[in-house]
């Protein structure tokens, strides 16, 4: 069984199912994080939507360079987690099934292309304080031991 992290399940609202890939990037002692200016201003770890016919490592490798212009080496799988949350940006209520890696940034491509984020270096014991959701909260935590 696949952990609910975050907010309870709303039984009058349907949701629809989004399986995600997020990573706990850490290098020289600093996490990388992007943040999202819109639709409203939120840190997260470096992921998101893992399309159709798409794995989840691909996706990861995609998301992460499209968010933050980093090129990443997956280490390990660390764990999975369900939120039940809207999404402004696709106006619609979601199921997120969030897959979580940690990996190391390898470098840096070029600056991030996806829309209104930004990537930023923070102290591995802000990073958890700074994220938006409890999932991405748990899982720096356990990975940055914090």
């Amino acid at each position: 069984m696949i952990p609910r992290i975050g907010e309870a399940v709303r039984s009058d609202i349907r949701y629809k199912t989004r399986p995600g890939a997020y990573a706990v990037l850490e290098r020289n002692g600093q996490v990388l994080l992007t943040h999202q200016s819109r639709p409203f201003p939120e840190f997260q770890l470096p992921g998101g939507g893992i399309d159709p016919g798409e794995g989840s490592i691909i996706a990861l490798h995609r998301e992460v360079l499209e968010e933050t212009g980093w090129c990443i080496s997956i280490q390990r799988r660390l764990g999975c987690f369900r939120r039940f949350t809207f999404m402004p940006e696709y106006d619609f209520w979601a199921e997120k099934l969030c897959h979580v890696f940690l990996a190391r940034p390898a470098y840096q491509r070029r600056p991030p292309s996806e829309p209104a984020h930004t990537a930023m270096w923070v102290d591995p014991g802000l990073a958890p304080e700074l994220v938006g959701n409890d999932g991405d909260r748990l899982f720096l935590r356990r990975a940055l031991g914090v």
